[in-house]
């Protein structure tokens, strides 16, 4: 399972891995970089993720490239209740985690940039 998690988030995400310290490497899971942040993924078996609202959410500037990339790669778009001033969707990662996609939209309506 965490051989697949890598690819989506590292291949289809593009979100670089960067190294656990030595003292966790043992344990599994990964962690990934997102601009200064550090995002830490961690897989268990035997878990049914879709009875939870628990997710993580990514702002974007191009929330519509990011809708036809994850589309590309057979990611069924969940689209979200609205909310003031974002455009958002939902959608599952291979293993059930949901995962929100949002951008910001301006004043006049237009998505940010």
């Amino acid at each position: 399972m965490e051989t697949e998690a890598k690819k989506f988030y590292c291949n289809v995400l593009g979100l670089p891995e960067i190294e656990k310290p030595e003292s966790l490497q043992g344990r599994g899971g990964f962690w990934l970089k997102v601009g200064d942040k550090e995002i830490h993924v961690g897989t268990e078996e035997d878990f049914d993720r879709t009875k939870t609202k628990a997710h993580v959410a990514y702002q974007v500037k191009d929330i519509t490239y990011w809708r036809r990339v994850l589309e590309e790669n057979g990611v069924e778009i969940i689209e979200s209740i609205p909310i003031p001033n974002y455009e958002r969707f939902e959608f599952r990662d291979p293993f059930g985690n949901r995962v929100e996609m949002l951008q910001e939209i301006s004043h006049e309506g237009e998505l940010n940039y």
